[in-house]
């Protein structure tokens, strides 16, 4: 549902992909049980199990906010490529072509997304926002 309503609001994302639009993208959040599988030709997003075998031509893996971060466009993937905080194999260029895609499509998941809540859109979106300023900028705190 909130890869159709992502298309919705973002009707070109896939058709940026060119020639990379049948290619299989997956997904793997570091510190999540689970794969996303994105097929842009199928406009179709599978979840599966970490321990699934996955057939896709293009991997990312990394922490979950920095993915989302990603797709946003809020981080430097290249710099976070380097410096091995992603992990990227497959398709390197059909990966290079998602990137563009996605960094032309200005997405901002709590403003997007919050259109879900209804009425409450306006709170959902300003603390998905907040959550979002904290856990990619603010530095770490020690707890003792």
């Amino acid at each position: 549902m909130l890869l159709k309503r992502l298309m919705r609001q973002h009707p070109g994302l896939f058709e940026r992909l060119g020639e990379h639009k049948s290619k299989r993208f997956a997904f793997r959040p570091a510190d999540l049980p689970f794969t996303f599988l994105i097929e842009p030709a199928e406009e179709t997003v599978t979840v599966l199990r970490c321990d699934a075998e996955i057939h896709a031509d293009a991997v990312i893996e990394g922490p979950f906010f920095i993915l989302l971060a990603l797709m946003e466009g809020r981080l430097d993937g290249d710099a976070l490529f380097f410096s091995r905080d992603l992990l990227v194999s497959g398709d390197m260029e059909a990966m290079l072509a998602l990137r563009n895609a996605l960094d032309d499509c200005d997405i901002d998941l709590p403003k997007d997304l919050s259109t879900l809540a209804g009425p409450f859109a306006p709170m959902v979106a300003h603390t998905a926002a907040r959550i979002r300023g904290k856990v990619l900028f603010e530095e770490p705190r020690s707890w003792n």
